[in-house]
């Protein structure tokens, strides 16, 4: 019995101690999965973009080069246009025409994150992005999404990378939501607080 609402532009870290539960709130907004009751309302404009937790299917036994790979997901079939995209995320040179399906675990999500860059969203869902990411690429990554005029939702673990990104923090746990008006460490610091308070009163 929860109820929320996304606004244009937000910035929002969602944490909840269930990381299953996480998961399957984000498959159920991206209608991969069908909420028990309840519904999904998307803006009539909003064009999203979900990065999964496990996005292997999107590679293992699939016989394309970068370039290739990415040529499905784009109108513009271009291999100049393409490699702008790959060049994002640090694909350079005859980088672009590894196999996908020999890529490493950072190398398959420096791809994801090259494809849902080349999709236009202005609604971007991520779980668990800086997973087999190195600090050179984590930064990369942050600094375009703080770039980022459009929505985002994300989890992740890492919270430096989520400072100064995000200026929501919304917890789930004990079957409702919070809303926080603030950034993952003022959340961190209230929750400490809140730990402490909770002692004092035992």
């Amino acid at each position: 019995n929860i109820s929320f609402i996304v606004n244009k532009e937000d910035k929002i870290a969602i944490v909840g101690k269930n990381e299953l539960a996480v998961t399957m709130l984000y498959k159920i907004i991206m209608g991969e999965e069908e909420p028990d009751s309840g519904s999904v309302k998307w803006g009539a404009s909003i064009e999203n973009s979900y990065f999964p937790k496990d996005h292997n299917n999107y590679f293992d036994g699939i016989d394309l080069d970068l370039v290739d790979w990415m040529r499905q997901f784009s109108e513009d079939k271009r291999e100049s246009y393409l490699r702008t995209f790959l060049g994002r995320m640090l694909f350079s040179g005859d980088d672009v025409y590894k196999p996908v399906k020999v890529l490493s675990g950072g190398e398959k999500v420096r791809c994801m994150l090259s494809k849902m860059m080349l999709s236009g969203a202005n609604f971007m869902v991520f779980d668990q992005p800086t997973n087999h990411l190195d600090l050179k690429t984590k930064d990369v990554l942050k600094q375009a999404l703080m770039e980022f005029d459009g929505t985002l939702i994300v989890v992740s673990h890492d919270r430096d990378f989520l400072d100064g990104l995000v200026s929501k923090v919304y917890e789930f746990g004990g079957g409702k939501v919070r809303e926080h008006l603030c950034g993952i460490y003022e959340f961190l610091e209230t929750k400490k607080m809140e730990s402490l308070q909770e002692l004092e009163r035992k």
